[in-house]
């Protein structure tokens, strides 16, 4: 007889059924794992035996055969020691047989029986509950895959006996509850950062349409704290952004107790990480801080510190909102929908925009362009806000600090992304809550232009040199600073206002 247990395996956030096929024979006592299983699956083989060998369960004198179908999809991961010790159970009758028929069953397993965390719980339970299926999964993972569903079936024991004993009838294990991560300390605020008004405006209207925003500046002179400020300004995650944002986390591993959070991510890497560590990779292609930004935010400090070849690698996913990472034998795809705030200094000393100041190394001009030529065109072209931040004088940091904190500003900023969010669900994209990510043909019909301010968009394009992508980015800037006003009609201030911000960086680089 052949026993049957139903498991997952990971494609990116994507599930594929795997069924778990455990078959007792007379033989040679050998205990054979077949089905393309990576070194993880394989050691399982020991993990099971010693877990069922402390559970008073020993292995029978026979030959012992695990299949792990379809055989030629690549298997990975611990999860699987869960199914095949509850096959093995369920083909020596230490469990009804039956019992197993429609649950879908992930788990790592401890040498002495209890059961560990895994990652992935969450997309397998969504994926269960799409086939109408169950889930039995550790118990530090059912908070997190309560998420799934109020109405499937959770079992979510601690260890291999509890869960012998409820499938026995002696012990009920009760259904885990989702989990909300409480909330850490607070956050940044805007109030705390004494003048930089302009920047602080820029980084509102970042905030209100999900723009790319570029902060160049001297040292010190507040960049990196108001990026920090960022997340205290922006709404919080829509329940669809929530479990898309969260089941990447899952994959990765992130989830902390299986809680969920509706603050939108922030990640900050270090200038020195790879193009892996950016997009995604490594032998098992796991997410990369773009994906783990997915509906968040990423910010680079000292940009032009970071490789060119990294740096250049988010071109196509600023553009698309995903990230394919291909493999020889198989190929992930990871949203990655982030905002993208940089700081840069304007040279490598910092001080080559400062009046009077004279470079040591070479002039200003000539220093500034040799650093900034790390960073591509086609880059740059996809930031929508290029800024300076200029530094803060001793006058500014005496002053009281300001009345307007992020509490003002996030109110603002709701107001306006609610605007988006009906406005794009009004033209059949309810998928669009952003006017950064909408379509170049949608921005078109909501930010259509007057005569004047079509005039307006010629010369500049002109003297700007605006890419067909940079047009639209203006158009998507101008709708937000409208949106932020309030106002129906995109006016030629609004206009006006978005190419200023456009001609922050390229401006430098064309004088230079």
């Amino acid at each position: 007889m052949v026993v049957r247990v139903s498991t997952v395996a990971f494609e990116g956030v994507e599930t594929r059924p795997v069924d778990v096929q455990v078959q007792l024979s007379s033989g040679n006592v050998v205990f054979t794992l077949v089905g393309l299983a990576d070194k993880a699956v394989a050691e399982s083989r020991e993990r099971v035996r010693a877990a069922l060998n402390a559970s008073g369960l020993a292995l029978p004198a026979k030959r012992i055969t695990v299949n792990l179908a379809p055989a030629d999809m690549p298997k990975e991961g611990s999860h699987y020691d869960l199914p095949i010790a509850l096959g093995v159970m369920a083909a020596i009758g230490a469990i009804p047989a039956d019992a197993l028929s429609g649950f879908t069953i992930l788990g790592e397993l401890a040498l002495d029986g209890s059961l560990t965390p895994v990652a992935g719980v969450l997309p397998a339970a969504v994926a269960a509950n799409a086939r109408r299926h169950g889930l039995i999964c550790p118990a530090a993972c059912g908070p997190e895959a309560a998420w799934a569903s109020p109405d499937m079936e959770i079992l979510a024991p601690r260890s291999l006996i509890q869960l012998a004993n409820h499938f026995k009838g002696t012990q009920a294990l009760a259904r885990p509850q989702p989990a909300i991560r409480a909330p850490g300390v607070a956050l940044p605020d805007l109030a705390e950062i004494k003048g930089q008004e302009s920047a602080k405006r820029a980084l509102e209207i970042a905030a209100a349409g999900g723009h790319n925003l570029l902060m160049n500046g001297p040292p010190g002179a507040g960049k990196s704290m108001l990026a920090q400020r960022l997340p205290s300004i922006l709404p919080p995650m829509s329940p669809r952004e929530l479990l898309e944002a969260s089941m990447i986390h899952s994959v990765a591993g992130a989830l902390a107790g299986g809680a969920l959070t509706d603050r939108r991510p922030f990640r900050s890497p270090h200038h020195s990480a790879s193009m892996a560590a950016l997009v995604g990779g490594g032998p098992h292609a796991r997410p990369g801080e773009i994906s783990l930004a997915h509906h968040g935010v990423l910010f680079l400090d000292e940009l032009p510190e970071f490789q060119p070849q990294a740096l250049d690698s988010l071109r196509q996913p600023l553009e698309t909102g995903e990230v394919a990472i291909a493999r020889a034998n198989h190929r992930v795809v990871y949203p990655a929908r982030f905002q993208l705030v940089a700081a840069m200094n304007p040279c490598r000393c910092g001080h080559a925009l400062d009046p009077g100041y004279a470079c040591k190394r070479a002039p200003n001009a000539r220093c500034t362009a040799q650093y900034q030529a790390r960073l591509s065109g086609p880059l740059i072209d996809r930031i929508d806000l290029q800024i300076e931040v200029p530094a803060v004088t001793a006058a500014d940091l005496i002053l009281p600090p300001p009345s307007e904190g992020s509490a003002d500003v996030a109110t603002r900023v709701a107001v306006a992304r609610a605007v988006q969010t009906e406005r794009y669900a009004a033209i059949g994209l309810p998928h669009i809550s952003t006017n950064a990510a909408a379509p170049p043909q949608a921005i078109e019909s909501v930010a259509a232009l007057d005569d004047s301010a079509r005039a307006l968009v010629r010369d500049a394009a002109e003297r700007l040199a605006l890419t067909a992508r940079g047009y639209h980015r203006v158009l998507k800037l101008a709708r937000t600073i409208a949106d932020l006003d309030g106002s129906e009609s995109l006016a030629r201030a609004h206009l006006a206002e978005a190419l200023s911000y456009r001609s922050g960086l390229t401006h430098h680089a064309v004088a230079a």
